[in-house]
């Protein structure tokens, strides 16, 4: 059986820095599982009112981020989508089908270094934007049974997300963010499921860390899917203010 995964993926930069711990980490990372079947993600950059799923059979990336260099807006990842899938994940959770768009940065960034053979089925869950953590939790624990036929389930945004205090390529780390990912990876050490349940309450500086809830709260969706054991699978602070933190539910 699949586990399924929160993990952070950065700025779009992450794929020309292979010096990047994060680039690193992904890029090996896909290859300690059996290949899925297909890819379920729930990306902090699509946001809906109500849940949706990506039902294109013919999927394309998204180029959603803006400044940066044309090495980035000239990457390919050619992936494809899976109508069947799509419709039971539909039947699962009640999510609206959605047939025309593709996969953002959030999704085929990380994919785009974990799977470069792009030969996997990928589909996205939005992320609604008024639901609260144990909202996102059950649509998790709705999907759970997809994980026993293949289907790897992540949750993708960041650990923490202040860009105000983000200073690209910087070697220092902030305070505040530091704190949180300590707190997280102690959580995580003492199996304390509690905590992540509560992170809005428990984390240090959870606001200052996430003046807006879209990079967090694709966990309580991983968390939901698969909540037995989880195990810290990468760390560190980027661009100053940015956790790379990974973590695996199984």
């Amino acid at each position: 059986m699949l586990p399924s995964l929160y993990i952070s993926h950065g700025s779009p930069m992450l794929l020309l820095q292979p010096q990047s711990p994060g680039h690193q980490f992904l890029k090996d990372h896909g290859a300690l599982y059996e290949k899925p079947k297909a890819i379920l993600v729930v990306s902090a950059h699509w946001e809906t009112d109500e849940l949706k799923v990506t039902t294109r059979q013919e999927q394309e990336i998204i180029y959603d981020f803006r400044g940066f260099p044309d090495e980035l807006y000239q990457k390919e990842y050619p992936i494809s989508g899976d109508v069947r899938l799509a419709e039971r994940i539909s039947k699962l959770t009640g999510a609206k089908r959605e047939e025309y768009r593709g996969i953002d940065h959030g999704a085929w960034v990380p994919l785009y270094l974990m799977y470069p053979d792009a030969d996997v089925p990928v589909l996205q869950l939005s992320l609604p934007y008024k639901a609260p953590p144990e909202d996102l939790y059950k649509i998790g624990e709705g999907l759970s049974d997809l994980r026993e036929e293949g289907v790897l389930i992540i949750g993708s945004g960041a650990m923490t997300h202040n860009l105000k205090r983000m200073q690209r390529f910087s070697s220092e780390v902030d305070e505040q963010a530091l704190a949180a990912e300590d707190w997280l990876v102690k959580s995580i050490e003492d199996q304390n499921f509690d905590n992540l349940r509560n992170a809005i309450e428990q984390m240090p500086s959870y606001k200052d860390c996430h003046p807006t809830n879209d990079h967090w709260f694709p966990i309580y969706v991983a968390l939901g899917a698969a909540h037995s054991e989880m195990h810290l699978l990468h760390r560190g602070i980027e661009h100053k203010s940015i956790s790379m933190l990974a973590v695996r539910f199984d």
